[in-house]
């Protein structure tokens, strides 16, 4: 089944039920033959994440930017990623309770607002020159992704079939990737323009041209960006997006119900998907953040930084299509835990070769692992939360806070690349993937067993 998936009514909640938030919502802006039509709120939400994505992936071109400018060691420029990520971790779950108390829809207009401020905050934050006012920005920013996130999450989960939640899910964050190839292709180089010049050319300029050069990169593409949030913010405002009433669905539908034990905390299988999740974002970010400098390296490809953001951008290229893939083929022919573990292991193999080998094939290696990465967040995510009931929601926000992986494991990587170099610190996310692999295979099924044992 190509595009998005059909979306036939699903049973009608009862009163009693337990909150599920994987129902057909009890609304919806329209219908086709009879049957809920989902594609314009699909297509709004698509658009949320096309926006966080590219937004996320910038931060991969301003950290060889600000460390070029400031002279900063691989640890302290990760306080980028180390500020942007833990803010999932510091915000998830306030930000889950905020959504829960004002609406799925009014929940991604404000978060659009404060990604559109962060954005605004990189002006003042370059003409200062001051590698700590980013900060700031950046927490801003990190903050309206995380709300976006929050709400658009199971507002994607709730528009459709529950046994198509993964593809579907996976099919909208194809498109995320698709943001995460296309803007450090397009505005990395912007970005990256100073740092592209050679020793010559950078002679030539005085320190109040150079200042204000690498001042305009950063800020004419985070203004523009500040605009098209808020654009995309009124758009949201006035579309007629359906209300979601997680209260009143269905928490029976799942053929895999667990027994209620309380608290998502009790559910291993949560928990352990939650540090899945921790590892996976761990790995997939923190490759991402030190290509261009990987690329640098003479014994790699030894390219400048703004060619080395170009090839970065195919990493990201890498994940758009295997999420294409996985939303359209694998995941529906196949188990979901065996695909995983199987993406698990090969993306292992393949940074390990990328570590024990020099030029292209490191390159080639290194950036195939974009494509293993595909499927891995919506695939955990949809795994851990498998038969939660009336505990999916809490859930759904220790998997969001588990995020905060792509801060930890980004900074250790940072700290290892410092001791040891660039090239072994990458054995980091081999050892990450491994653990996902292990998750896929056995990890996700332990409260299922238990069900089937008592």
């Amino acid at each position: 089944m190509a595009g998005i998936p059909s979306t036939s009514a699903p049973p009608k909640s009862s009163p009693t039920a337990s909150p599920n938030p994987f129902a057909a919502p009890r609304t919806s802006p329209g219908s086709v033959g009879g049957q809920p039509s989902y594609l314009v709120p699909l297509s709004v939400l698509t658009t949320l994440f096309f926006m966080w994505g590219g937004l996320t992936s910038l931060n991969d071109v301003l950290i060889p930017h600000l460390k070029g400018i400031f002279a900063l060691s691989y640890a302290r420029a990760m306080a980028v990623q180390l500020t942007f990520f833990g803010t999932y971790g510091v915000m998830s779950i306030p930000a889950g309770s905020f959504v829960k108390k004002i609406g799925f829809k009014k929940g991604i207009i404000v978060g659009l607002a404060g990604a559109a401020l962060g954005c605004l905050m990189f002006y003042p934050a370059a003409t200062a020159q001051s590698f700590w006012l980013f900060m700031p920005a950046l927490f801003v920013l990190a903050t309206g992704i995380v709300i976006l996130q929050v709400a658009a999450n199971p507002f994607v989960a709730v528009l459709g079939k529950p046994e198509t939640a993964s593809s579907r899910l996976t099919l909208t964050q194809a498109f995320n990737s698709l943001a995460t190839w296309a803007f450090p292709t397009f505005i990395g180089p912007i970005i990256l323009a100073v740092a592209g010049l050679s020793a010559a050319e950078l002679a030539k300029l005085t320190p109040e041209a150079r200042h204000a050069q690498e001042a305009s990169a950063v800020q004419l593409p985070y203004v523009g960006l500040a605009l098209a949030l808020g654009l995309l913010s009124l758009i949201v405002w006035r579309s007629k997006l359906p209300k979601i009433d997680t209260d009143s669905a269905d928490g029976t539908n799942s053929a895999n119900l667990l027994p209620d034990r309380g608290s998502a905390w009790k559910y291993r299988h949560l928990v352990w998907g939650a540090v899945g999740i921790f590892m996976y974002v761990g790995a997939e970010v923190a490759i991402g953040s030190l290509l261009v400098n990987y690329f640098k390296e003479p014994y790699i490809l030894g390219l400048a930084e703004d060619k080395g953001s170009k090839l970065m951008a195919k990493y990201w290229l890498c994940a758009m299509i295997g999420r294409f893939v996985g939303s359209l083929f694998t995941l529906r022919k196949f188990n979901p835990g065996k695909v995983l573990a199987a993406h698990a292991v090969i993306a292992s193999l393949l940074v390990v070769t990328s570590v024990l080998t020099t030029g292209w094939t490191a390159v080639l290696t290194i950036v195939a692992v974009g494509l293993l990465n595909s499927i891995m967040f919506p695939t955990i995510f949809t795994l851990a939360i498998d038969g939660l009931g009336r505990h999916t929601e809490q859930g759904s926000g220790i998997l969001c806070a588990a995020i905060i992986g792509g801060a930890a494991i980004p900074f250790l990587q940072g700290l290892f690349a410092d001791a040891a170099g660039l090239h072994i610190s990458f054995i980091l996310p081999a050892v990450c993937y491994v653990y996902i692999a292990w998750y896929g295979l056995k990890g996700h099924a332990v409260d299922a067993r238990a069900k089937a044992a008592s």
